[in-house]
């Protein structure tokens, strides 16, 4: 079994790579294709056009959350807050990585491109809201820390001082507490 990875995954890394390192508008089909080593026609046969491309970044991008939130759930199922402490924990459970590093690409590439991309992504991002809205949680708790945790994501990848691990250790531990943890479950 090969752990080469895909032509299709290695297409969507190296879009993601131009953009972090050159800006949107270095991503073209043809740059792409150079990156990997192949043809613009190899490109696309897997991404007919740019906005394709763009899509299946974004696409990528919510499945692996989605993934995430749905593990850490698993991990704790216990009511009330348990979608909330999932969603705390896919978000801000780690300092970021080159997957999230790709997530904001992906965004970025998706506003500079055609914000009605985004559109596949606020429709997901509504399930997860609705899956706060009902996790019995008081007040707005499971809003306040939704929105804190995608402000700590923010801050993160685009450097607007980000919290050394001590201090990320003790807001996620926060955040978790806030979503229920700990409490007479």
């Amino acid at each position: 079994m090969s752990t080469r990875p895909s032509m299709r995954s290695a297409l969507l890394h190296a879009a993601a790579t131009l953009v972090a390192q050159r800006g949107y508008a270095a991503l073209t089909l043809d740059a792409v294709g150079a990156a990997v080593g192949v043809s613009k026609g190899g490109v696309l046969y897997h991404f007919p056009t740019k906005e394709a491309l763009v899509a299946a970044l974004l696409e990528e991008l919510t499945t692996a959350f989605e993934t995430d939130q749905t593990a850490a759930h698993a991990a704790d199922p216990a009511s009330p807050g348990a979608w909330t402490r999932a969603y705390v924990s896919a978000t801000v459970g780690s300092t970021p990585g080159e997957s999230e590093q790709v997530a904001a690409v992906a965004l970025l590439a998706a506003v500079g491109y055609d914000p009605s991309l985004l559109e596949p992504i606020r429709a997901r991002y509504d399930s997860w809201v609705e899956r706060l809205d009902e996790d019995g949680l008081p007040g707005v708790d499971a809003h306040v820390v939704r929105l804190a945790a995608d402000g700590l994501w923010t801050a993160d990848l685009f450097g607007l001082a980000p919290p050394d691990p001590a201090l990320r250790a003790r807001i996620h531990a926060r955040l978790a507490e806030l979503a229920g943890a700990g409490r007479g479950r």
